[in-house]
């Protein structure tokens, strides 16, 4: 298991997300269309329970579970993921920022790029991914300004407001 320690990027730190962290605010985010608008969390009535679980899923594994925080107030702003294969030193990456006051803001950016150096320097990691529909427009420049580039295509794998849309995967390699 790795462990999880509290990573300081330039606006935010990333912490192990904790029970004290299902809250209101995270249950808002999780239950608000526009948050959640292209992830598949939108089918999904969040609850305490659900939160736990979820939460749970985490205990015993090698995959991170981290709450983005403002550094300057130590405000919960979001959540991020890493799901890691030692055995291939791949990780794939996740990100929501629930707290829309501080979009556009620069804070998703820093807490992505600080997770990235943090898993190529600390962990080992070779490569990371992450994928987003293409409709996100916010995501798909939040990976290229990391430094991520387009590894593959899925055509029409979705439909987001009665559209298809294809899924982007990126990935960046240690060194890029």
């Amino acid at each position: 298991m790795i462990a999880q320690p509290v990573i300081k990027g330039k606006k935010v730190k990333l912490q192990p997300f904790t029970m004290l962290d299902i809250n209101s605010a995270y249950l808002g985010w999780l239950n608000d269309p526009e948050v959640v608008r292209f992830s598949n969390q939108r089918f999904v009535q969040h609850n305490e329970q659900s939160c736990k679980q979820y939460f749970s899923s985490f205990e015993g594994s090698q995959n991170l579970f981290l709450s983005i925080r403002r550094l300057v107030d130590d405000q919960q702003i979001g959540t991020m993921t890493a799901y890691i294969s030692s055995h291939h030193r791949t990780a794939d990456i996740g990100i929501m920022v629930g707290e829309k006051k501080v979009w556009g803001l620069g804070f998703g950016l820093d807490a992505w790029d600080t997770l990235i150096h943090w898993l190529f320097g600390m962990v080992g990691i070779r490569k990371i991914t992450a994928g987003t529909l293409a409709c996100n427009h916010g995501m798909v420049k939040l990976m290229e300004r990391s430094g991520m580039q387009l590894e593959a295509t899925r055509k029409h794998q979705e439909i987001v407001e009665n559209e298809l849309q294809d899924i982007l995967c990126y990935a960046r390699f240690f060194n890029d």
